[in-house]
């Protein structure tokens, strides 16, 4: 029977024990797949303490590839003050993340910063 695309057979043997959800999580987030947008994530749901108020009000994180974070700016003014920033940004970015994931921050501007690229 056809399986869901993309997906592989089951590695392990079936258990008939219990599992909490935690440890289903925890393990689907090691797979390459899904562990590469977990830094995105983390930074998305702590933009924030990141950037302060005033500026995440203003700005969001879009995606974070090859260790560049895209920033999404509301407009010009703000995509500017999130460009002078971004060497304070890939810092705390790096501090939420406690690793040197960041390398580089790239600021774009748009009117719907949600929206994919």
């Amino acid at each position: 029977m056809p399986g869901p695309k993309g997906w592989r057979r089951r590695r392990g043997e079936r258990t008939s024990g219990e599992v909490s959800l935690g440890e289903v999580i925890e393990e689907v987030m090691r797979r390459p797949e899904f562990a590469r947008g977990a830094p995105i994530a983390r930074l998305a749901s702590s933009w924030e303490a990141v950037v302060g108020p005033r500026l995440a009000a203003e700005t969001s994180p879009v995606s974070l590839e090859r260790g560049v974070l895209m920033v999404a700016a509301a407009s010009g003014p703000w995509g500017a003050q999130a460009r002078f920033l971004a060497e304070e940004i890939r810092r705390r970015a790096n501090e939420l993340l406690g690793e040197q994931t960041v390398r580089r921050v790239h600021v774009v501007v748009r009117e719907n910063r949600r929206e994919p690229l």
